[in-house]
């Protein structure tokens, strides 16, 4: 597991996908502290990894990338730790399109 608050090459993204599932990443993002955390079989790992750098329950939210695949087909908002009935959040997605943009500005901005 690691945490990114600067950016880094995508290409890293290549070797994190086959630590665990072959053609993705997961990860997890901080939106106020505009980090993330990646490679773990769960998200919960890195929730956890986050929450003790820290972070905030409620601005942490999950994530999986596709490395090899670009535009909409890169970025995908499902994780079970995205459930959260008192943020009004109640699926495995992120149901803002507020904070989905800036999940997705994030992730942008941070992997190059």
């Amino acid at each position: 597991m690691v945490i990114y608050s600067e950016p880094f090459d995508k290409k890293i993204l290549l070797e994190l996908q086959t630590h665990y599932f072959g053609d993705m990443v997961k990860g997890v993002v901080d939106v106020v502290e505009r980090k993330i955390a990646l490679d773990a079989e769960m998200h919960a790992d890195l929730e956890t990894l986050l929450l003790q750098e820290g972070s905030l329950q409620k601005n942490i939210w999950g994530f999986n990338l596709y490395p090899e695949m670009e535009g909409d087909d890169f970025l995908e908002f499902d994780s079970l730790i995205n459930i959260r009935p008192n943020q009004g959040n109640r699926s495995r997605g992120v149901e803002d399109p507020a904070i989905r943009d800036q999940i997705t500005e994030i992730i942008n901005s941070l992997c190059k």
